[in-house]
C-alpha cells in the first residue's frame, strides 16, 4: 500500500521502515514469480510467503488480500516498466530516436521479466481495472510526448491517442511473438529494423 505522497505503508497505514520496506519488496517479487509460473487461481499466500521466506502472518502486515498484492504487483511492474522505458527514452534527441530508445527499452525489460505479459493478461479476468490502470498509466505519457513532438515540428500531426495506443500494441504483440514465445533476450536486429520502419510511417517521419 502507499499513501498519499506516494510512500509505501503497510495495512496499518504506518510508514514502513527500511526492513518493512525490504520484506515488502521480497513479496513482490516473489508474488511476481508464483502469479507468472502457477496463475491467480492456483497461486496461494502461502506459496508467495514460502518463496519469500517469511511467515504467513507477516503477510497480512503488507497486503489484505491475495487480490490485494496482485493489484500491487500491477502497479509495481507498470512503474518498473514505464521507469525502464523512460530511462532508456531520455538520450533520445528526437521523437524518431525517442521511439526507438524506448521501445528496445520495452523489449529489454519484457525479456528480464515476462512474468509482466503473463500477470497483465490475468487482470483481465482477476481484476479488470487494474488492466485499464496498466494501459491508461502507459498511454498517458505517451500521449503527452507525441503532442510534444507535434508541437515541435518532430512528427505530423494526427490523434496523439490513436497513434498512441496503436505504437502500444505493436510493441506488446511484437515482444510477445519474439521475447515470450521465442525465448529471445533481446529482439533480434532484423525485426527491429522492421519495427522501426513500421513506427516512422505511423509518426509520419524519415531518414
Amino acid at each position: 500500500m502507499t499513501d498519499a505522497t506516494g510512500a509505501q505503508t503497510g495495512v496499518d497505514g504506518r510508514a514502513l521502515s527500511a526492513r518493512g520496506t525490504a520484506t515488502r519488496r521480497r513479496l513482490l517479487e516473489s508474488a511476481e514469480q508464483i502469479f507468472a509460473a502457477l496463475g491467480y487461481h492456483e497461486a496461494s499466500i502461502v506459496k508467495i510467503t514460502e518463496a519469500a521466506g517469511v511467515g504467513q502472518g507477516t503477510f497480512y502486515l503488507y497486503f489484505g488480500s491475495k487480490k490485494d498484492v496482485f493489484d500491487e504487483l500491477v502497479r509495481d511492474l507498470n512503474g518498473r516498466v514505464r521507469a525502464a522505458m523512460s530511462e532508456g527514452a531520455a538520450k533520445g534527441r528526437n521523437r524518431r530516436e525517442i521511439e526507438r530508445l524506448g521501445f528496445q527499452a520495452y523489449f529489454r525489460f519484457t525479456a528480464e521479466h515476462p512474468a509482466l505479459y503473463r500477470i497483465i493478461r490475468q487482470a483481465e479476468f482477476v481484476s479488470p481495472e487494474m488492466l485499464h490502470y496498466h494501459y491508461e498509466r502507459l498511454s498517458h505519457g505517451y500521449v503527452e510526448g507525441l503532442v510534444r513532438a507535434m508541437d515541435a515540428g518532430e512528427i505530423e500531426r494526427g490523434d496523439p491517442e490513436v497513434i498512441a495506443w496503436a505504437l502500444m500494441g505493436i510493441g506488446e504483440l511484437l515482444g510477445m511473438k519474439w521475447i515470450l514465445w521465442g525465448d529471445e533476450s533481446e529482439m533480434p536486429d532484423a525485426v527491429f529494423a522492421e519495427i522501426a520502419r513500421i513506427i516512422d510511417s505511423v509518426l509520419g517521419v524519415g531518414e
